[in-house]
């Protein structure tokens, strides 16, 4: 027990080590880039626990930052399918969960895309990397306009209640996590100085920016 308590004790320490080893750089380079963005506090709390991955690469952030958003719109779309089953739900609620389920396989889908693009960019240069940030920042913008499409349907009192909130507070998050997830992936390009002012860091509209009901 002595012994496997003095290897728990080693295997924490080190996890700690590994965890506090993240230079301070790191961690100013992502507030900065945060700051950027439309949700600088949801960027900072998302994109932290990959300091030592991102180091001060905007490539890197841009990554980190698709991957998290990809991964909640997993979790979404898994969540919103449950969302048919519940009990008493309307025809039209019902309908608008099916919708729903299809815009965040859509989103999924587009995010997958957009981060399997930015892996393959390599040392891309000139038109070549110009083409591929274009690639990355309309599947991005498409799978924003699909979580706003989900919420839409959802639009008027008659679809007021517990499966409207329930899914609207959900997709909106992950919304405002691609919007930031856009935001870096053209923040990168525009540091990069390899592409020309896109107009912004947004990268794409989020017309549902509250998770309030």
């Amino acid at each position: 027990m002595a012994k496997l308590g003095l290897h728990l004790l080693l295997l924490l320490c080190v996890q700690y080590l590994a965890v506090t080893a993240v230079s301070p750089g790191s961690a100013n380079f992502i507030r900065a880039s945060c700051r950027a963005t439309r949700y600088p506090a949801l960027c900072i709390q998302c994109l932290s626990s990959y300091a030592s991955t991102i180091q001060q690469s905007e490539r890197q952030l841009a990554q980190a930052a698709l991957s998290v958003s990809l991964a909640r719109a997993r979790s979404t779309t898994v969540f919103v399918s449950k969302m048919t089953r519940v009990s008493g739900i309307k025809p039209r609620e019902y309908q608008a969960v099916k919708d729903c389920i299809e815009n965040m396989g859509d989103t999924v889908d587009q995010l997958s895309r957009s981060i399997s693009e930015l892996g393959h960019m390599g040392q891309a240069r000139g038109q070549d990397f110009l083409w591929h940030m274009s690639n990355v920042q309309t599947w991005v913008s498409a799978a924003l306009t699909d979580e706003n499409t989900c919420v839409d349907g959802f639009a008027g009192r008659v679809m007021e209640g517990k499966v409207k909130a329930a899914i609207k507070n959900r997709v909106i998050n992950v919304a405002q996590i691609t919007n930031q997830a856009a935001g870096e992936a053209a923040g990168g390009a525009l540091c990069s100085g390899k592409v020309g002012d896109t107009g912004g860091r947004s990268g794409g509209e989020l017309r549902v920016g509250r998770s309030d009901g």
